[in-house]
């Protein structure tokens, strides 16, 4: 069920959009996929920076907690966090907690550079250890770390990913959730040829998520394999808005992603793959 066998369209969505009582812009049920036919809604947000100083992080993550309510009214089944849930200093932990336990779904995360805790405080804030996998029946989410409690950019586990992939071989739908992007393609990129190859030669690898570079919004095609990226909801540098995207798993398995910038009224960018 490899990507580079289908038909990766670009489609845009010029129909007016609705304003909700929140004064979040969305899009009408009229365009999108029907609900009937989803199996699983996802939003992926990534470094929220909690904590971090001169900024207004407080401000930025009511108005990330905000979006997601408005996104469960729409159907959400769960919350992807990709990396960089907080800024560095530990002292923020109390406050990332109580952020955490208001969100109106089930959520999962990736182990960031910015989040320089060891990996069993990590556990005990997030559940899972750094490198974990989401196992949903025909769909699995691996997790997969890409820096130490340092913040130290790592060599991914390459043994360990390829004992997951293996594993996960007949899944219809298999995803990789990593904070940093194995190429060079971006400015803050870590390249790990061997991390690559692997996902290339993945036949139901469908996408990999990546946070980190808070100036890429959009996807990457490598090998028929899109890595998308979904700007930062938090920070002080990045695309010149916050916002967070959605990932929709059709019954017949077709794929859907669009980003959403909550102060426009249409898409940033969107995507859809068919099966064959």
């Amino acid at each position: 069920m490899g990507i580079s066998r289908k038909t990766f369209l670009q489609q845009s969505i010029a129909s007016v959009l609705s304003i909700s009582a929140a004064g979040l812009l969305y899009l009408p049920a009229a365009a999108l996929p029907a609900a009937r036919k989803r199996r699983l809604r996802i939003a992926v947000l990534s470094d929220g920076h909690f904590g971090q100083k001169n900024t207004d992080y407080a401000a930025f993550h009511s108005d990330a907690l905000r979006w997601l309510q408005h996104e469960k009214q729409q159907g959400l089944d769960f919350i992807i966090l990709n990396g960089d849930l907080f800024h560095d200093d530990p002292a923020a932990l109390p406050g990332l907690r109580d952020w955490l336990a208001q969100l109106p779904a089930p959520w999962y995360a990736s182990h960031g550079n910015h989040d320089r805790i060891a990996e069993l405080v990590w556990q005990e804030l997030t559940g899972r250890p750094y490198n974990h996998v989401v196992y949903l029946g025909r769909d699995v989410f691996i997790f997969l770390n890409t820096a130490d409690a340092a913040g130290k950019y790592i060599q991914e586990p390459t043994t360990w990913m390829a004992e997951q992939l293996q594993r996960y071989r007949q899944v219809p739908n298999l995803f990789v959730v990593m904070h940093i992007t194995p190429f060079g393609w971006t400015s803050a990129g870590h390249p790990h040829p061997d991390m690559v190859a692997l996902f290339s030669a993945q036949p139901n690898l469908r996408a990999i998520f990546h946070g980190h570079d808070h100036e890429e919004d959009g996807y990457k095609l490598h090998e028929g394999k899109p890595y998308f990226f979904d700007g930062h909801t938090g920070g002080s540098w990045g695309v010149p808005y916050r916002g967070y995207r959605i990932l929709e798993i059709a019954k017949d398995n077709s794929i859907y992603t669009y980003q959403v910038n909550p102060a426009q009224a249409q898409p940033v960018n969107e995507w859809k793959v068919k099966p064959d």
